[in-house]
């Protein structure tokens, strides 16, 4: 390449930059990097699961020296990328390295969840073989713990952060879960890949998810209303799933006021806009193309 193509080339991508001004950063605060966020990650798992995330065995012996190691990292990266998203979003009365050392306090927190979505893989799943199995096979505990871990930075207001995040287990595991989202114990996601689980989305416990699962908003206008911190306006608009649900492949929930009941059984590849009561069970008759509420009435099941 010549000097005189190069610098008509280098004119073309100012040129550019002046004309698509929404997909440039320049002059502005440093951003949080994908790369770091992926260490970052990959360090706290080593925290949620010790001795799973590494390349040799690990002993009770070392455990304390390592894990005051690993927390005396996972400190200083914290406080550096929080610092940047404070530089976008300020959090009134805030540090960086106080939100990093709040953050670190909730770990505990977070493993006990964790330890709970594991025990609802094994005993969900007869092909688990052991619980090793589950941590080391299983993308739906990984990306479950990942927004565990988001979802309490997101909770206490960090910008950008709890979103990289998610979305780094996202592009590993094909399940996309945003850190807003609210999840109780026993979460389990067999298989996993395409799962969707929007953000203001509520599930209860011991609820169980297979692929293709979307818990959905419905379509907005084009112009999105937004606060002053670039949130979107409009309050809940993903469902409410209750306590022992299972929702089967390829089932799609939509909208904020769509709430399915307790103990409710969603067949594959229902679209629903509508709630659920509780004990019933929802089938797609692909011949019929339509959707059948059958209501367990006594021993029977009954549309």
């Amino acid at each position: 390449m010549t000097d005189q193509t190069l610098d008509l080339l280098v004119d073309q991508l100012l040129a550019s930059y002046d004309l698509c001004g929404g997909i440039k950063h320049l002059n502005g605060c440093n951003l949080p990097s994908k790369s770091s966020v992926a260490s970052l990650v990959e360090d706290l798992l080593h925290i949620v699961f010790p001795g799973f995330i590494t390349d040799r065995p690990s002993a009770s012996r070392d455990l304390a020296a390592e894990t005051k190691l690993q927390l005396g990292r996972l400190q200083a990266k914290l406080d550096h990328e929080i610092g940047k998203t404070l530089e976008i979003r300020p959090i009134p009365g805030q540090d960086a390295g106080s939100l990093a050392l709040d953050f670190l306090h909730r770990l505990p927190e977070v493993r006990k969840l964790v330890q709970t979505d594991v025990e609802a893989a094994y005993r969900g799943d007869p092909a688990a073989a052991s619980k090793e199995e589950v941590v080391v096979a299983y993308p739906g505990v990984e990306a479950v713990a990942v927004f565990r871990l988001a979802h309490i930075l997101h909770r206490m207001g960090v910008a950008l952060l709890p979103r990289m995040m998610t979305e780094w287990a996202h592009s590993r595991t094909g399940i996309d879960i945003h850190p807003g989202a609210t999840i109780g114990t026993h979460f389990f996601i067999d298989h996993g890949t395409g799962v969707v689980i929007g953000g203001t989305t509520e599930i209860g416990d011991r609820v169980r998810l297979y692929q293709g699962v979307g818990l959905v908003a419905r379509s907005l206008a084009k112009h999105v209303e937004r606060d002053e911190q670039g949130d979107a306006i409009g309050g809940k608009r993903h469902p409410t799933i209750g306590n022992d649900v299972t929702i089967y492949a390829g089932a799609t929930i939509v909208g904020g006021d769509t709430v399915i009941g307790d103990r409710t059984i969603i067949g594959g590849n229902v679209w629903l806009t509508r709630s659920i009561p509780a004990d019933s069970v929802v089938v797609f008759e692909a011949e019929q193309a339509s959707v059948h509420t059958r209501k367990k009435l006594g021993g029977d099941w009954v549309i």
